[in-house]
């Protein structure tokens, strides 16, 4: 008995060290927060929170206000609800409160990369100037080149109407578009003659996206490290595939390769980088780009066929557009070239766009706390935020689905981001007072997502080539729209639970 005494005295302090540690003692202080730790030990809420992110921060939001700390994970994360108050998270000094800690340690477990220092910065600086301003005007004609390769190579060969499901065909053709864009094509002198090396693009890229998709689906189990142990199989294959065939090697011997991929390959190497390392940036940098794109095309198309006065007033829109520039589709004739100019005289779609984005975008923008802080609300609150904890806002239901900023939010209304006289609606109010961040699908603030133009602009061209050149509907008009899937909040663009069949041809 005298032996057993102090080894269960031992193994009673390592359990209460372990709970200390595990975060099940922790107490809210004065000035802080509500806290509610859930129901687990270090898991806390995190099962309620990836089984339904929204409902669950809805919840939360009933039982405590505007802000609330939860234990989601081993980590203690606060989030704010009151649109007013984003900017006290969004402008805060990167010494408070940082992206790039969350990050790092994100693209690390999804995508075994290693990040450098400056990552961040060399990545915005890096698309600064290559995905917007006059940068943007190349990538929008890589972008329409790979689009006319993929959707209207049969042009003149006959073909008759075809059936498929409209999300993994938006997804295809999107995302093949972009990686061809961003990545290169094949080498003529590879192949031998022009034609071959566009049919190995189209061929190359159909298989690149399968495999693609399943990594994108094991991509929330990952990002929350829950993966089974053939899971985890397969996302290692899906991973060594990628790092392959996005190699440096394999990237450097392709025509039309984009600055910005170069680029993010040359500053890397200069930093003395390995190659390995950089292998896997380039699969890192083909999620990032197009991993959001396919999905939000398929929401866009398919609201504009459930609304036919949507699909009328785009459809006279980019009419007038090709009108204006002397440009006309026809039998036989020249393909139509959609330059980023021409897409800056789109405000129908524009609005149908951020629309569609509204409605199915949900990030989580997380910072982690880099020093104990305080926190002003505005309504003149202040709460104190621990060092080592998360900050997080969730837009989707804080703003997106507000029906005080957005009445009816649950009805896609194409005309909702237009005023009057067909300039840009931005006078958005909640509580009577006007709002900054009425809309967020590509976040805000510095770390505002790099590439949001060019995403942009790939939908426009998608949705203007699909309207100009195909005949399509709904294979059964009355079906209802697909709910979204619930394992995805907080990943961007969400995806529906099901595909939706759908019927085109191309129109001559």
């Amino acid at each position: 008995m005298g032996f057993l005494l102090p080894v269960l005295l031992a193994l009673f302090v390592s359990l209460l060290g372990g709970l200390y540690l595990l975060g099940a003692f922790r107490r809210r202080r004065p000035g802080e927060p509500p806290l509610d730790r859930g129901p687990l030990p270090w898991l806390g809420h995190v099962l309620e929170f990836r089984r339904d992110t929204a409902k669950f921060l809805e919840r939360m939001k009933k039982k405590h206000g505007d802000i609330f700390t939860v234990q989601l994970g081993g980590f203690y994360f606060t989030f704010l609800t009151d649109p007013h108050s984003f900017g006290s998270v969004v402008k805060e000094a990167r010494g408070k409160l940082d992206f790039t800690e969350f990050a790092r340690h994100l693209v690390e477990r999804v995508f075994g990369y290693h990040s450098l220092t400056d990552d961040h910065k060399l990545l915005q600086a890096s698309s600064n100037k290559h995905l917007m301003g006059e940068g943007l005007v190349e990538m929008t004609q890589a972008m329409m080149n790979n689009l006319q390769n993929l959707m209207l190579y049969s042009l003149g060969s006959g073909e008759d109407s075809a059936n498929y499901g409209l999300f993994l065909y938006c997804y295809n053709i999107v995302f093949r578009a972009g990686y061809l864009a961003l990545f290169g094509n094949e080498a003529v002198k590879t192949s031998g003659t022009l034609e071959k090396s566009k049919e190995v693009d189209r061929n190359q890229s159909d298989e690149l996206f399968h495999e693609f998709r399943k990594y994108d689906q094991l991509f929330p189990k990952l990002a929350y490290g829950v993966l089974g142990p053939f899971e985890k199989m397969e996302a290692e294959r899906l991973k060594r595939m990628f790092w392959n065939i996005l190699s440096v090697q394999k990237v450097t011997s392709k025509e039309n390769i984009s600055p910005w991929v170069s680029e993010a390959q040359q500053v890397r190497a200069e930093n003395g980088m390995d190659e390995e390392m950089q292998n896997r940036y380039m699969f890192l940098l083909l999620w990032a780009s197009q991993g959001n794109t396919g999905p939000a095309s398929f929401w866009l198309l398919l609201f504009l066929m459930k609304h036919p006065e949507a699909m009328k007033a785009i459809r006279a829109e980019v009419e007038e557009v090709l009108r204006q520039t002397g440009q006309e589709v026809k039998r036989g004739g020249p393909l139509i070239n959609l330059t980023r100019d021409m897409l800056l005289k789109t405000p129908v779609l524009d609005s149908a766009v951020e629309e569609s984005l509204r409605v199915t975008a949900a990030p989580v923008l997380t910072r982690a706390v880099l020093q104990d802080m305080t926190l002003k609300m505005a309504d003149g609150q202040q709460y104190n935020i621990r060092q080592g904890d998360r900050v997080a806002l969730f837009p989707y239901t804080a703003v997106h689905m507000d029906p005080e900023v957005h009445p009816d939010p649950q009805t896609f209304k194409y005309d909702r981001f237009l005023n009057p006289d067909g300039s840009k609606k931005t006078d958005f109010y909640k509580d009577g007072k006007k709002l900054k961040y009425f809309i967020m699908p590509w976040g805000a603030g510095v770390t505002m997502c790099p590439g949001r133009f060019f995403a942009t602009n790939e939908l426009k061209q998608f949705v203007f080539l699909m309207i100009t050149y195909f005949d399509f509907e709904l294979k059964n008009p009355d079906e209802e729209i697909p709910d979204i899937d619930t394992k995805r909040w907080g990943f961007g663009t969400m995806q529906p639970t099901r595909d939706i069949q759908f019927r085109y041809r191309l129109r001559f």
